[in-house]
């Protein structure tokens, strides 16, 4: 059994979670911008399908990708210097999120419900909630959202309707990021694909070590400069 959290109770410890499935911890709850916050300063996440309750995970290992260390495979680097596209920071989150939601061919369904839309669009109006959109021919082709808190940016899904379009996306984060000395990317879980981007495993102890530290180090919560990360590879071009 897993606890539930009911009003305003606090989060179990980390150590409570199960082994199987990895990192669940509790349930109930809410998505307020409250709740939410306290969840990722902890290393904890909400993950659940339509008609769950709200499942709280916080597994360990933990899937982790430092911003100095994205992989950028030789495609990918002839893409960014090439130029033919566009980024911009905080231009189009509702879109995004949404965009992200829709399902994957083969999948039935979404794990970002309205519920979770609502809850993300709320923290992006309060400054917390972020995205990188990847403009080509004036059209958004691909991106991504996440959270940020202090020095810590914790990455929640990405989506491309053109090959590359959600890498391009990621590699200019990574370098925004490392420019304002952020310390990690969470990445939560384990897949082929961050692992082939440069991310890697350590220990849930370890990543929550992190957190209270750079948690409270940084910026505050606010938009993001729309044009911010548009130029960062314009000296690798030139």
């Amino acid at each position: 059994m897993i606890p539930w959290l009911e009003g305003d109770a606090p989060f179990p410890a980390l150590e409570r979670a199960l082994r199987r499935p990895n990192g669940l911890l509790c349930a109930g709850g809410d998505l307020s911008p409250r709740r939410l916050l306290d969840a990722y300063r902890r290393g904890i996440f909400p993950w659940f399908s339509p008609g769950e309750p709200i499942l709280w995970w916080s597994p360990d290992p933990r899937m982790v990708l430092l911003p100095r260390e994205v992989r950028i495979s030789r495609s990918l680097a002839r893409t960014l210097r090439q130029g033919r596209y566009r980024v911009t920071l905080d231009a189009a989150f509702a879109e995004v999120i949404r965009r992200c939601s829709l399902p994957r061919p083969g999948q039935d369904g979404s794990w970002i419900t309205p519920q979770m839309e609502q809850a993300y669009v709320r923290l992006h109006d309060f400054g917390h909630a972020h995205s990188v959109e990847t403009w080509i021919d004036g059209r958004l082709a691909g991106g991504l959202y996440g959270v940020a808190i202090g020095r810590a940016f914790y990455g929640e899904s990405m989506f491309a309707r053109v090959s590359d379009a959600s890498k391009i996306a990621l590699a200019h984060l990574s370098r925004y990021l490392e420019q304002r000395d952020f310390a990690v990317i969470d990445c939560q879980m384990k897949t082929a694909h961050l692992a082939s981007l440069g991310a890697r495993e350590i220990g849930r102890g370890e990543l929550a070590a992190g957190l209270a530290v750079w948690t409270i180090e940084g910026d505050g919560p606010g938009r993001w400069p729309m044009d911010a990360a548009a130029p960062l590879f314009a000296a690798d071009a030139a």
